[in-house]
């Protein structure tokens, strides 16, 4: 963690951030590249891992691309370079009407398919993802309020899960990026924390409050990790000394389930009834919103690519419902009766 006197030489910081970004662990189950499978199916599936590979840098887009293919090489249970334009529909129909996938997860399945049948595979004539039709729900996220987020912070004990939480809702991180940070990252004297590899690999600066830096410094004094913010504690006997020992000399950042199953107690005894930590980075942003922050702050805070992603918050903010019934009283005022 940089500390407000640290001045490195300009060759130094450009080797030492080389090196920190390469050896970064991430925190969250990891997906294999389907390029490193140690057989496929078909020889069809084999060059359909090198066309992703060809086409998109990350080994999870990859992965759930190659999954979607697989799902209908099984459901037909044969090759499917083979399959004709039929067959792929039928499989899109029970998919939608018999399994009833969610709209997004029907979209994706069917950009799938038709990288491999028509970009890979050349069925230009095919009409069957022309087709697919599908629309979201209108669901909005879940939002807690000041005095629930208090409350949840207040009755989690241990410190190594109450930290990540309060910087989660203090920043409005997503819970792999939170836990994947690094001593690096943290530019105290600065106020800002730096979000490396985010979603879309897209690296992100997002302020910091002073206070909140204290409470990361303090933290970190405890295990003081060379890397890490938040280690993995790992198993063993659980006194304090031998808990920091282990966080010391760990590899791996805090498994994203500890957090998320200790959240699940902590909300389960106050009665809560939605509260994970993603509605934290929800919450965030709402909160952010109805202090009057505009959304395209909100937005390169989130790290959402899309405007229309942030748009979401002006529907869960109080402030936005007192300004509709303002500008509604404003319409109706003077008006003959």
């Amino acid at each position: 963690m940089q500390h407000d006197n640290e001045q490195p030489k300009k060759s130094q910081a450009k080797k030492k951030t080389t090196k920190k970004r390469s050896q970064r662990p991430k925190a969250g189950h990891q997906r294999k590249d389907p390029l490193d499978y140690p057989s496929h199916p078909y020889p069809s599936m084999r060059r359909f891992a090198e066309f992703l590979a060809l086409r998109y840098d990350t080994s999870l887009t990859r992965h759930s691309y190659y999954r979607d293919l697989r799902l209908i090489q099984e459901y037909h249970d044969g090759d499917p370079a083979g399959f004709p334009e039929e067959q792929v529909r039928d499989y899109f129909l029970f998919v939608k009407t018999v399994k009833q996938w969610q709209p997004k997860t029907i979209r994706q399945s069917a950009a799938s398919a038709k990288l491999f049948f028509m970009e890979m595979l050349g069925h230009d004539d095919w009409e069957v993802f022309s087709q697919i039709r599908t629309k979201d729900h209108d669901e909005l996220p879940e939002v807690l309020t000041r005095d629930q987020i208090i409350a949840l912070l207040s009755h989690v004990r241990l410190r190594r899960y109450r930290i990540p939480l309060k910087l989660i809702y203090c920043c409005g991180l997503r819970i792999s990026e939170c836990l994947s940070l690094t001593t690096h990252d943290i530019l105290g004297d600065e106020g800002k924390l730096w979000v490396r590899d985010g979603k879309g690999k897209r690296d992100r600066m997002v302020p910091i409050a002073s206070t909140m830096v204290e409470d990361l410094r303090r933290y970190w004094s405890v295990h003081r990790n060379e890397l890490l913010l938040f280690p993995n504690v790992g198993r063993g006997p659980c006194s304090p000394k031998k808990v920091a020992g282990r966080m010391f000399k760990a590899t791996r950042p805090m498994p994203v389930s500890s957090l998320q199953r200790l959240l699940r107690v902590a909300r389960d005894e106050l009665n809560i009834p939605a509260a994970t930590p993603h509605t934290f980075r929800h919450s965030f942003a709402t909160h952010l919103v109805e202090a009057g922050a505009s959304l395209h702050t909100v937005q390169a805070l989130l790290g959402h690519k899309q405007i229309n992603t942030t748009m979401i918050y002006l529907h869960m903010t109080h402030r936005s419902e007192q300004d509709s019934l303002r500008l509604v009283e404003e319409l109706c005022r003077d008006l003959p009766r």
